[in-house]
């Protein structure tokens, strides 16, 4: 886990799925909030239900080990297409964990114009680049 990371996620966290094909690394806090959003969904709702599950069945606590590295489990490496290299990202209050050949391809030139379409569209939410 690189050292910037480690400062801001401390020496335990969790790190979970991710509706990309990445792992979400979240402090307890975030964790948190996020589960309480989870179970502000409408429970009645089958597809609700099945979001809950597949964010908190995917989620997993992770402690750090002296040299400040973490093991993760074969499922999630799985679910994250991770052989061997990974990227770090830092994603607002969170950081994103890639296979760093999926991140090369999800940040190839078409994502980068992809971008500049979303921007684009998303000036009715107020959003300005």
């Amino acid at each position: 886990m690189p050292a910037r990371f480690r400062d801001v996620l401390g020496s335990t966290f969790r790190i979970g799925v991710s509706l990309d094909n990445c792992l979400t690394v979240y402090t307890d806090a975030g964790w948190d909030a996020f589960y309480e959003k989870l179970m502000a969904l409408p429970q009645n709702r089958p597809d609700a239900r099945k979001l809950v599950r597949y964010f908190t069945a995917g989620t997993f606590d992770v402690e750090l080990d002296r040299q400040g590295r973490i093991l993760l489990p074969q499922k999630a490496r799985e679910k994250a297409s991770i052989d061997k290299d990974v990227v770090f990202i830092g994603y607002g209050d969170k950081a994103e964990i890639w296979s760093e050949e999926v991140y090369d391809e999800y940040m190839s030139t078409d994502s980068r114009e992809e971008a500049g379409r979303i921007a684009s569209s998303l000036q009715d939410e107020n959003f300005m680049i």
